[in-house]
């Protein structure tokens, strides 16, 4: 294997292993730490984790973890992906695992990225900017769970470091990957351990991916995938073919973002079969999965369906002050990952799943360990596979991802 990835999420890692399949590298997705060979017609592995809110030592023990298998396999380099939108608290995870692994590699610098400018992620002087504003003004100020109030990353990772953090500014960037190289050798001659690297443009993540080519950890959002396949020996296969699915269609939505918003409110507003999930209603009946199912499945024929608890800010705090954000989560969580069970039960093989948390939730109770990696549909986000018995189509969608008319255009892709 030429490329081992440890990401902190679900559809964090099928966002990175998109962009790995794009620059023709053949990649399986696997949940959490596998268990079993993989294959040789494999060329990269991304572990999916879902360790990007959990405490600090658990995101750092199950890292580890995943990073001890992908040495086993004699990985060339390793990428540790975090969220294009750096979803952090003053207490990690992205500094605590960063530091971690580079003790494990004995690797003395690295690179912090997440800019992704085909999804709207840039970063500028340090800074994230989420479309035109800066990550503080956007939707991700009133994240339930990492509120992001400091667009400068400078100042966001080095709370959480032991070590020093630094900048590579973008004019290095855009001089291209010897300017980028003399840049790193005065950061580390100053100290600095991890370095937040500026792009704002593909051109950008290019020229990064060549001076990273001898770095033996890299930390980057999906974006920086894009340039790191040209440093490695391609065998040409083709990366993206999937067997055609031909079973029933559905969408099982947790996010509260306000690209999901839209994306519900879309497919609602055309004529879409859809049924809120209610939290409340959850926490008072039993039966509020069962007859969410038993609405679903007369109209799988005709699908697809689409069951969700995707709200508005103002109504996840509502609903956070009466069950409290823990068990509010929980219960969505268990919820509709029993309903994606029900559904792929009654027949359902083309799925759409949308939200990190739900997708790990999800993935997990299907039973599903490895996922082929096969088409776009938005950027950073791909249809895949399921490795196993019964193949089922999966498109593990981040709650920011995705244009207006993400799930009528998934299906429409996968044909």
């Amino acid at each position: 294997m030429l490329l081992g990835c440890i990401a902190d999420d679900f559809t964090g890692a099928t966002d990175l292993a998109n962009n790995l399949v794009r620059g023709g590298m053949r990649t399986v997705q696997t949940v959490g730490v596998p268990s079993k060979p993989l294959g040789d017609d494999i060329d990269a592995v991304v572990v999916a984790l879902k360790s990007r809110t959990i405490p600090a030592a658990e995101a750092v023990a199950q890292s580890l973890a995943a990073l001890k298998w992908l040495q086993l396999h004699d990985c060339k380099q390793i990428y540790f992906k975090i969220c294009s939108t750096f979803d952090s608290t003053p207490a990690g995870n992205i500094g605590p695992v960063t530091e971690a692994l580079m003790r494990a590699l004995g690797c003395d610098f690295t690179i912090a990225c997440p800019a992704f400018p085909e999804a709207g992620r840039t970063v500028f002087k340090g800074h994230l900017f989420v479309g035109d504003v800066p990550l503080n003004e956007s939707g991700m100020r009133d994240h339930p769970l990492t509120p992001m109030r400091d667009a400068n990353l400078v100042r966001v990772l080095q709370a959480q470091m032991q070590g020093k953090a630094g900048l590579i500014d973008y004019t290095d960037v855009a001089r291209g990957p010897d300017a980028i190289r003399a840049r790193i050798a005065a950061l580390k001659a100053a100290g600095v351990k991890v370095a937040i690297a500026d792009a704002v443009s593909n051109a950008d993540l290019m020229h990064l991916g060549r001076a990273l080519k001898d770095m033996p950890l890299v930390t980057a959002g999906s974006g920086v995938a894009i340039g790191l396949p040209q440093n490695f020996a391609l065998t040409g296969a083709a990366a993206t073919a999937l067997p055609r699915s031909t079973g029933y269609r559905a969408i099982v939505s947790g996010s509260c973002s306000v690209a999901t918003h839209t994306q519900v409110a879309h497919f609602v507003r055309h004529g879409g079969a859809a049924r809120a999930i209610d939290p409340v209603k959850l926490a008072a009946s039993a039966s509020e999965v069962e007859q969410a199912l038993a609405w679903a499945k007369p109209l799988l024929p005709a699908g697809p369906v689409l069951l969700y608890s995707t709200a508005t800010p103002a109504a996840v705090q509502a609903i956070q002050s009466q069950l409290g954000a823990g068990r509010a989560g929980q219960l969505i969580e268990n919820a509709l990952a029993t309903i994606a069970r029900g559904l792929v039960d009654a027949g359902v093989d083309q799925l759409v799943v949308a939200g990190g948390e739900t997708s790990g939730a999800v993935v997990q109770a299907l039973g599903i360990e490895a996922l082929r990696i096969g088409l776009q549909i938005d950027p950073g986000v791909p249809w895949t596979l399921s490795l196993g018995a019964r193949p089922i189509a999966l498109a593990l969608k981040s709650g920011n991802f995705g244009g207006e008319d993400f799930f009528v255009k998934a299906f429409q892709v996968l044909q």
